[in-house]
């Protein structure tokens, strides 16, 4: 059975080497000061939210949110970070984070929870293709 929680101080190391994958999936590098500012905002869970899977008592996926104002509709929840340990993936640990943010966003008014995936990842694609809508947009970035 998969459990999903607030992540607590305890698992801050494991919390770091799960996310420290995701950024490497990605092919990014973010430097120590990245990774405290990020567990220093979980850990207030103001601005940033960060919720955890376990399985068989082990942290085994994560992800991270936050929400925002809408100008036509109720806030949004963004999803912005999901991952899961590569050796326990089809095993519905991804399926339950994204439950647990869309119970999270029902519960505080949301409108909708939305997230992004590249294009080429394919594997994430097929479970989101079936959890949610892919409504077409394209994602611009403008870096300043």
């Amino acid at each position: 059975m998969i459990e999903t929680r607030r992540l607590e101080p305890a698992d801050r190391e494991r919390w770091e080497e799960l996310f420290r994958a995701y950024i490497a999936f990605y092919e990014r590098e973010l430097d120590q000061t990245a990774y405290d500012r990020a567990w220093r905002e979980f850990a207030s869970d103001a601005r940033l939210h960060a919720l955890g899977a376990w399985l068989d008592g082990r942290l085994v996926g994560i992800t991270h949110f936050l929400v925002h104002p809408s100008t036509s509709e109720p806030d949004l929840c963004y999803l912005e970070d999901l991952f899961t340990d590569p050796q326990v993936r089809g095993r519905g640990v991804a399926r339950a984070l994204i439950g647990a943010v869309r119970d999270w966003a029902l519960e505080h008014g949301c409108g909708s929870v939305y997230w992004q995936t590249h294009e080429t990842n394919a594997v994430a694609r097929r479970l989101y293709d079936d959890v949610a809508r892919n409504e077409g947009y394209i994602v611009y970035t403008l870096p300043v």
